[in-house]
């Protein structure tokens, strides 16, 4: 068989497309809120941390001042001044003192700043009980901390003391932090859409190839399957789509030969009753007359029970097989059929056995039916049997079956057709006249009695068909339950 290995891209409506985009979008969705929360709590956890250290450092100096103004042996004034202008942490923050007025009178840095400058910290301080303001924000272009505390003894040019340090290097650690999640974030992107275009586009083929095989199928091709290249669920629904394609085309296969055999079938008998209408319509004799409608009767009950057949299966297929029920004699019935076939055997020299046995069998069925069930595996045994061959034909019983077997030593089944020869229209030996559906119906009519059929054969030595029924009590038995 071809196996086709044409590969799908990404279409606009594809599957993978739709897939990949759907994935992608919830993907970066989420990947942009852990960047937002990740950039929310390294602002939080650094800035909280600078103002809580520099609001430290201010309550550190409002105690430090407080003891210079309540030891009266210094200069508080030019103490204070010097702390300003020596300030040791300079180099990370600025030291200003604000006088009464609510101005910048002195500063670490040595300038002083605009008179338009603002400070929120200082009006918060001024307003809170606290003696305390904290400001984070814009300042001189960068974003800046300030943190203000009221001296609790102030002077005319000590009013306050106020702490600024600029953001600039925790920002720039956060944006590193962000810059590293940013391209963490691009880096788990560009592996789910190159990891999930690969999975996906495996699945897509898979579902694509299958497309387009079903299409083939649907035409009558059956000549292309799909590789199976894996034992996961694509694998096993692309093994489980071959194996269907080769059900489908061995029953393309069973119809086309069924087709060619019926056609054959009947074509010989019809050509028999024509030729033999035709001679008798030109004249004849008694001999002539007697042997001509003997052909015609004969070909003309071939064609009725291939007819029967096809419309027994017909039936069975739409479930409007029925069945008129009742308990009867089994052996009567089997019998019955032995009858027509005793005579035909012993016309082709071939040897029909029958043991009777010396008791009676009462099975819940349809006489008819089974009657015709026993025909058609007689017929085929006598059928399949060459001269000077074999027929034998027994019943036995055990508590609850009914066991009837007929095994014939003819031509025998292949060991590889053995389970093909209860499905429709399948022959195994195409030689032989038939439709090919004999069995087939033989076996849902005894399934539809409740039994079992079953075909035992070996190339060349003969074949065995087994009946089995329940017997009548022990059904009945059953039904009660």
């Amino acid at each position: 068989m071809k196996k086709i290995t044409k590969k799908k891209g990404f279409g606009r409506h594809s599957l993978a497309t739709r897939w990949i985009v759907n994935t992608l979008s919830v993907v970066v969705i989420v990947l942009v809120i852990v960047n937002f929360g990740v950039y929310y709590f390294a602002k939080q956890y650094y800035y909280g941390s600078a103002e809580s250290y520099m609001v430290s450092e201010a309550n550190a100096t409002q105690t430090i001042l407080k003891r210079l103004y309540e030891d009266t042996a210094i200069n508080y004034s030019a103490e204070v001044r010097e702390m300003i202008e020596n300030f040791e942490k300079k180099d990370r923050m600025e030291l200003m003192s604000i006088n009464r007025s609510g101005k910048v009178s002195l500063s670490s840095s040595g300038f002083t700043p605009d008179a338009d400058y603002t400070m929120p910290d200082y009006e918060e301080a001024l307003k809170s009980d606290e003696n305390l303001g904290v400001y984070i924000g814009k300042g001189r272009g960068e974003n800046i901390i300030a943190v203000t505390v009221i001296i609790d003894n102030p002077s005319s040019n000590f009013g306050a003391m106020r702490f600024v340090t600029s953001l600039g290097m925790i920002d720039a650690q956060i944006g590193g932090i962000m810059l590293a999640c940013v391209l963490i974030s691009i880096f788990i992107i560009l592996v789910i859409a190159l990891t999930g275009s690969y999975f996906v586009r495996s699945i897509c083929e898979a579902l694509g190839q299958m497309g387009n095989i079903a299409k083939k199928l649907s035409k009558g091709d059956f000549s292309e399957r799909i590789p199976v290249t894996a034992n996961d669920e694509i694998g096993q629904l692309s093994l489980a789509f071959n194996e269907m394609a080769d059900e489908l085309e061995n029953s393309e296969q069973i119809k086309n030969d069924f087709i060619s055999s019926v056609s054959h079938e009947l074509r010989t008998p019809l050509t028999a009753i024509k030729g033999w209408s035709e001679t008798l319509s030109e004249g004849y004799d008694e001999e002539t007359f007697s042997k001509g409608m003997k052909v015609i009767t004969g070909e003309a009950a071939r064609l009725e029970q291939m007819v029967e057949e096809l419309l027994d299966f017909s039936r069975i297929q739409n479930g409007r097989l029925t069945l008129q029920m009742d308990t009867i004699d089994i052996i009567a019935e089997l019998e019955d059929a032995l009858l027509i076939y005793i005579d035909k055997a012993k016309k082709e020299n071939k040897t029909l056995s029958y043991n009777e046995p010396q008791f009676m069998c009462a099975v819940y069925g349809d006489k008819s039916r089974l009657r015709q069930v026993f025909i058609n595996i007689i017929d085929n045994a006598v059928k399949y049997t060459e001269p000077g061959g074999n027929i034998d034909v027994m019943v036995t019983k055990n508590e609850d079956l009914v066991v009837i077997s007929v095994s014939d030593t003819g031509c025998g089944i292949a060991a590889e057709d053995l389970p093909k020869v209860k499905q429709k229209f399948f022959k195994a030996n195409s030689t032989k006249r038939g439709s090919g559906i004999g069995l087939a119906v033989a076996d849902e009519i005894v399934s539809m009695h409740g039994g079992y059929l079953e075909v035992e054969s070996e190339l060349g030595k003969g074949t065995t068909v087994t009946a089995m029924f329940p017997l009548a009590e022990k059904r009945g038995e059953q039904s009660d339950e």
